[in-house]
């Protein structure tokens, strides 16, 4: 896995090779890689060109191994040991402040090599030399972190410093917060998903089944190899699940009822694929309170990467809104961890695995789905669709098949194309046979859509 670059790695290193303009923000859920993919690009610049901090490594004692990767300037990454490492705004100010003397050091050391005909990392002698890169990992941790980071990207900018800044942050909700409240127009998003199943499979050797079942978690994939599955299933619920929902949605968002919270995540994941009302929800939940509670758990637990609730595609937004959500997991790990069935059993299940495809295309759809598209799902009984895909006047209405069908697949298809006749639709039948299941996994959502 060390070696596999995901296509946001190969943007982020473009990215850090350019003239600096603004601050690169990577973000995404917890364990998909985010951090690996800044290793990477690391591991190809020289040690004095780059400072990492890891804001969430754990205090060191004298007889701990030391756990902060954080780096004197001009000499790259070293360990610093000690109780010197509470993470806040004065620490954050300090590690910004010693990175600019490191990033003046680093261009006069690349400026006088150029002169000198001799260029670091073989670069052309008539080039530009390489920005210097300062980058905090899970900067969420740090309270007012935005404010802070905006005054002195400000400085740096007024004063011309040659210096990239990567913040990454896997808590969506607190990194959304700090970027649209303070660095509105000075950031560009990196924004990192869940892992598909090309990746998994081209990374891991996963089969389609295997992928539709264990989802595209890259941690615990080798357990899925090794075959030792109930390995699997705690890394997943103790290692990924509940650091998400403890972590970054109970500590970084105000949560009324917590308990209520967890049940609807672990409710939705035996109802992905599904229409689900949410007085039915209600129903099954202790203490929930009313629908605005849940619907506003929904958004935290899709900001979170975790689960989404589909509205229904409608002309009138009122419409949208009042029509029952469409459960999706963004990641069917979620499904098999909670389903109470091994790989095996749950192949052999025709309805368990019906519910795992459409939920494997759906968490497809979602986390490829890019620049404002829309997930939506269409129903007007007997009628239905299972995804409808909309950008700008484009729009994509796709059924989901998990075994050999029939014309009478299409007739939700047909009824909404009939329907909406003035607008420019494409209609498609997603599976049916092991090839069109995979082959409808490797294309990103923006690919069903029509021609403009």
């Amino acid at each position: 896995m060390e070696n596999y670059q995901r296509t946001a790695s190969l943007q982020l290193q473009e990215r850090m090779a350019e003239t600096v303009r603004r601050l690169i923000v990577v973000a995404g859920p917890r364990q998909i890689g985010k951090t690996t993919a800044v290793h990477q690009v690391l591991r190809g610049r020289l040690q004095a060109s780059y400072q990492f901090h890891a804001v969430d490594a754990p205090t060191s004692s004298a007889n701990d191994l030391p756990t902060d990767f954080s780096t004197q300037a001009g000499s790259g990454l070293v360990f610093r040991s000690g109780n010197d490492t509470t993470r806040d705004e004065k620490w954050l100010i300090e590690r910004w402040q010693a990175a600019r003397l490191a990033a003046r050091a680093w261009y006069n050391q690349s400026m006088e090599a150029l002169l000198a005909g001799k260029p670091p990392q073989a670069m052309a002698p008539d080039t530009a030399p390489t920005p210097y890169a300062l980058v905090f990992d899970e900067i969420q941790h740090i309270a007012n972190w935005s404010g802070v980071v905006k005054g002195l990207w400000d400085q740096d900018r007024a004063q011309g410093l040659a210096m990239h800044v990567v913040v990454l942050g896997s808590a969506p909700l607190l990194m959304q917060r700090g970027l649209s409240e303070s660095l509105m127009g000075r950031f560009e998003l990196l924004e990192m998903t869940h892992w598909s199943y090309s990746e998994m499979r081209d990374c891991f050797g996963f089969t389609l089944d295997q992928y539709i079942y264990f989802g595209g978690y890259p941690g615990p994939a080798p357990l899925v190899i090794q075959g030792q599955e109930l390995r699997w299933r705690n890394e997943v619920l103790h290692s990924l699940i509940e650091p998400n929902l403890v972590k970054d949605i109970l500590a970084l968002a105000r949560i009324e009822k917590p308990a209520v919270l967890r049940q609807l995540f672990e409710l939705g994941c035996s109802y992905s694929g599904q229409i689900v009302a949410l007085t039915k929800l209600l129903v099954q939940l202790n203490d929930a309170g009313n629908t605005t509670t849940l619907t506003h758990y929904l958004m935290l637990l899709r900001a979170a990467g975790l689960l989404a609730g589909l509205e229904k595609y409608a002309a009138q937004v009122i419409r949208q809104r009042a029509a029952p959500p469409k459960l999706n997991v963004l990641n069917t790990a979620f499904v098999s961890v909670y389903c109470g069935k091994t790989f095996a059993q749950a192949r052999a299940d025709h309805a368990l695995w019906g519910h795992l495809v459409e939920s494997s295309i759906g968490a497809h759809l979602l986390n490829s789905a890019v620049d404002g598209m829309r997930v939506a799902y269409w129903r007007e009984s007997p009628f239905e669709v299972d995804f409808v895909l909309q950008h700008g006047d484009r729009i994509a209405a796709l059924e989901v098949k998990s075994a050999a069908h029939d014309q009478s697949a299409r007739k939700g298809l047909r009824v909404f194309a009939e329907k909406h006749a003035r607008l420019n639709i494409r209609t498609e039948v997603l599976g049916g046979d092991d090839f069109a299941l995979a082959d409808a996994l490797t294309h990103p959502a923006s690919h069903w859509l029509p021609e403009p």
